[in-house]
């Protein structure tokens, strides 16, 4: 066999790379100071004036994936009009005014309002339109693999870092931490991302047919479904930590930064295959059988016998990094394929809709993931899980919808 039968590996260009670390900076800094919170505030809003509430304090930690919802797609028509930067300053400014409000807070109320806010910033559309601008399309997976493996990586440092920092400033402080993140992200947009390309002009009726066109449904769905299983995911694990393997919060580093990292070695392979070797949707539908199959091992362990607490902790460490292993590569695939089947006139505004749908993923993903902890416990959340991702393999099989190799 001649070298010619091999896929030719064809390397970023320097531009390229620039702006995939420039964009997966901003991503990450504005992702790490929305996930920050999520280990330490279940606990900590019990010290403001209405934190008694469960019900009040699920629907304020997870109120910005509602505003997120609300406004992805208008920030992504923005996009599209006015270009991505001015959109994405516009979004980071809102993030800054919310984590003020946040840090201010003295109420479970004010607290909710201040999250709303910081949501409220929706620019997730603007920022993967931009990569795609400015990567080619042999280039993209790797660029948005970047991005979807920041946003894994501060996930699992927020998980991290929030018990620690909690201890040292409190929960206002954690916020304003985060705007602190939000003015690196300001850096890195105007010193790290190459100036955006000229903005073709829009066509008219391309928004209608984003709409319902088979292969971006399919994605939009998926993406709904791994956030709701993602936030929902975390409603329960620390706590599961804690009861089970007998590891208190400030410990949970321990579980997650391996997880993660282990996750990685696994992604890159991944990637490679799905676009050198032309098996995008083999290593689609791999990923989306990963997810279901860590809620299974979950449920699984809640059920059997009673185990030691080593074997324990190294189950669920296990099942952390299956997780985020297939989660890593779907975020990484999805918003890469949205932009390969979006025209390019409407790129931002087809991941605007793609983005609404994983907002209000993180927002039911809490508000299910809290009810269902509240109601069945446990395993209650991760059969919940379970049905989710039992629901998107069906959608894969019973729906088909090539995919752009």
């Amino acid at each position: 066999m001649s070298r010619k039968d091999f896929p030719v590996k064809e390397p970023m260009l320097p531009a390229e790379r620039r702006a995939a670390l420039g964009l997966a900076a901003i991503f990450a800094l504005r992702m790490l100071g929305l996930f920050i919170v999520l280990p330490v505030f279940a606990v900590a809003a019990r010290n403001l004036t209405g934190g008694q509430d469960i019900a009040a304090v699920g629907l304020a930690l997870g109120a910005y994936g509602l505003t997120q919802a609300c406004l992805q797609l208008p920030f992504g028509i923005l996009a599209d009009h006015w270009g991505r930067k001015p959109v994405i300053a516009c979004g980071l400014v809102l993030f800054l005014a919310g984590s003020i409000v946040c840090a201010l807070a003295n109420s479970i109320e004010a607290m909710t309002l201040g999250r709303m806010l910081q949501g409220s910033g929706a620019i997730s559309a603007a920022i993967t339109a931009l990569v795609a601008d400015l990567t080619r399309d042999s280039q993209r997976s790797k660029a948005m693999a970047m991005i979807g493996g920041s946003i894994a990586l501060m996930f699992a440092l927020s998980l991290a870092v929030a018990p620690v920092l909690y201890g040292w400033v409190g929960l206002n402080g954690i916020f304003w931490v985060t705007c602190a993140l939000g003015l690196g992200a300001f850096w890195a947009l105007f010193r790290l991302v190459p100036p955006a390309p000229a903005l073709p002009n829009v066509v008219p009726g391309t928004f209608g047919q984003m709409l319902i066109e088979p292969r971006l449904l399919r994605l939009n769905l998926g993406v709904f479904i791994l956030h709701a299983i993602q936030i929902a995911m975390w409603v329960a694990v620390p706590a599961l930590l804690i009861q089970l393997a007998g590891m208190p919060l400030q410990n949970h580093w321990m579980i997650y930064v391996p997880a993660v990292v282990a996750s990685f070695f696994v992604l890159w392979p991944a990637m490679m295959q799905a676009e050198r070797h032309k098996r995008m949707a083999q290593v689609f539908a791999f990923a989306v059988f990963l997810i279901g199959l860590v809620q299974l091992g979950f449920v699984v362990l809640l059920g059997g016998q009673e185990l030691s607490q080593v074997l324990a902790t190294s189950l669920i460490l296990l099942l952390i990094a299956v997780f985020f292993t297939g989660f890593n590569i779907l975020e990484a695939l999805q918003p890469s394929l949205i932009s390969r089947i979006a025209p390019a006139t409407g790129k931002a505004r087809a991941l605007g809709i793609y983005n609404t749908l994983q907002s209000l993923g993180l927002f039911v993903g809490g508000a299910l993931g809290g009810w269902l902890l509240q109601t069945g416990g446990f395993a209650a959340v991760f059969s919940g899980c379970g049905v989710l991702a039992l629901i998107w393999l069906i959608i894969l099989v019973k729906w088909p919808a090539r995919l752009p190799a």
